[in-house]
């Protein structure tokens, strides 16, 4: 009877464990900064250059793709990686400090390969 009790206990103790790990395991979400849209790659990685002038509204990009974006005579390379259901978003939250954008919106197309 107590070899018993001691492997419902054992058990019970592997549930928890078991348990606690699973729920530290989660993705984590969106954070609010430029991490949610991707990260900064060296210029060397670009597709292609999009240029940003005072009548560009928006850009289109694919989720995946690294392009180098060009304003004013300053460049800042990146490669989009957003979050499934993100379609667009600012390109003011990823570009860095001192670069002077208008209002600028991308769009972000779901990646050719992972595609149903």
């Amino acid at each position: 009877m107590s070899n018993f009790k001691s492997n419902v206990i054992a058990l019970a103790l592997i549930g928890l464990t078991s348990t606690a790990m699973m729920a530290s395991a989660q993705a984590a979400g969106p954070s609010g900064t430029a991490a949610d849209y991707g990260t900064l790659a060296p210029a060397t990685a670009a597709a292609r250059t999009i240029v940003i002038n005072g009548d560009t509204k928006w850009v289109n990009v694919e989720n995946g793709e690294t392009v180098q974006f060009s304003v004013g005579g300053q460049t800042f390379t990146w490669n989009v990686s957003t979050f499934p259901g993100t379609t667009s978003f600012d390109l003011n939250k990823i570009s860095p400090a001192g670069v002077q954008l208008g209002n600028v919106r991308v769009y972000v197309a779901s990646n050719p390969l992972y595609r149903g």
